[in-house]
């Protein structure tokens, strides 16, 4: 089970209430105030773990409550601090705070609907009846607007903090202090004070948004049954599912490509996109996301053209999803490869490919039969170390 994005709530532990208690032992009658304070209350801490790649442990454990401090006592002893709640999510891991919905102001009372035949009495035509397909078409209309990436991030509330190193962490929630106990308040002219101070409740308790988003050196961008999972098999030791259907891979996979000396690269296998991705269409924004810390897309495309697509319009169509769900994927480094070439109409379709789309390099590779893989892993090693070489890393 792959999870990618869930709702919590966190709460931060309160404060322990301080006590009020007074001194007492053989010979002192009248001892002084010796209400001890209450402790600290717990924190809710998040933290960068690169041995987690989903977040299916908060999935099932979606409250996320630190323990609060302890009570004052007497004779002057503290309470004891809440212990702190450490939460470990994967690298890449971004948290949302969703907005608490407003109260619906009251409407005031509904005025009755004129009748058809009244209204066409009052203005002299004939009213036009809203259906409920027509309002279901309308619905789909607004829907199918473009939203931009600011769009999105506005509707999932306020970034609270992007977690991407291994180790880093975040306080989500601070815990309350402890109330002071009564010997705090004693002065000369107050020398028995009968009232402490309450715990204070911990900071920033409410829902969040856990969202993930795969870090990797390489995006494989393509439509479904292009061979991306195939490649991801042939490339590294990843064995994802492999069938002769589209939408085979439902969930992003991550291959380690390894080299002879030792230089490593991490390559994401995002599942199949169709038109209207960037409408959400086919889960494309749960997909598309996890190729935003890319530093390096291979757009691969199906040069056989096994699903009748012809490939020339799958290159152009995945230019325009990934420029609509976030312009800023097209300035990343990006390489065209076409696969299957072991099929007999590839070689014309290539032809044909590179009439049509002029100025694009394109590497002509068969994953199935190992054919051009090794061209291929050179060629997105020199593609990641420009990129970290000039500073391009994703953001």
């Amino acid at each position: 089970m792959f999870v990618d994005e869930v709702k919590i709530y966190a709460r931060a532990g309160h404060g322990g209430k301080g006590a009020v208690a007074f001194h007492r032992e053989a010979f002192v009658p009248k001892g002084g105030p010796s209400g001890g304070n209450g402790g600290r209350g717990g924190d809710v801490i998040l933290e960068a773990d690169h041995d987690l790649n989903n977040l299916i442990a908060q999935f099932f454990n979606p409250r996320l409550v630190a323990a609060d401090g302890q009570a004052g006592m007497g004779k002057g002893m503290d309470g004891k601090a809440g212990k702190d709640l450490v939460v470990k999510v994967p690298c890449g891991t971004l948290v949302w705070r969703l907005a608490q919905p407003a109260p619906e102001p009251e409407e005031p009372a509904a005025r009755p609907e004129p009748s058809p035949a009244a209204l066409q009495l009052a203005t002299g035509r004939r009213p036009v009846m809203r259906t409920a397909g027509t309002a279901r078409a309308a619905e789909v209309n607004l829907a199918a607007e473009q939203t931009t990436g600011a769009d999105r991030a506005r509707a999932k509330g306020e970034l609270v903090c992007d977690l991407t190193r291994h180790g880093q962490r975040f306080v989500l929630c601070q815990g309350g202090r402890g109330g002071l106990g009564n010997r705090n308040f004693a002065t000369a002219r107050r020398q028995t004070p009968r009232f402490a101070q309450p715990g204070e409740p911990g900071t920033n308790e409410g829902e969040y948004l856990l969202e993930l988003r795969i870090v990797a050196d390489v995006g494989l961008v393509g439509y479904p049954n292009a061979g991306k999972s195939t490649l991801l098999a042939a490339i590294s030791k990843a064995r994802p599912k492999i069938a002769p259907y589209p939408f085979t891979t439902l969930t992003p996979q991550i291959g380690i490509v390894e080299y002879p000396d030792w230089k490593r690269l991490t390559v994401c296998d995002v599942p199949g996109l169709i038109a209207g991705a960037h409408r959400n269409v086919g889960l494309g924004h749960a997909f598309l996301r996890h190729i935003q810390r890319c530093t390096s897309l291979v757009l691969l495309l199906d040069m056989a053209g096994t699903d009748n697509r012809a490939p020339w319009d799958d290159y152009h169509s995945l230019l325009e999803e990934l420029a609509r769900f976030d312009p800023a994927l097209l300035e990343r480094p990006r390489h065209v490869v076409a696969n299957k070439m072991d099929e007999p109409q590839s070689e014309a379709n290539l032809r044909t490919f590179k009439r049509k789309i002029r100025k694009t390099p394109v590497l002509p590779i068969a994953a199935a039969f190992d054919e051009g893989v090794d061209r291929f892993k050179q060629l997105i090693r020199a593609s990641v170390e420009e990129a970290a070489a000039g500073g391009g890393a994703a953001a």
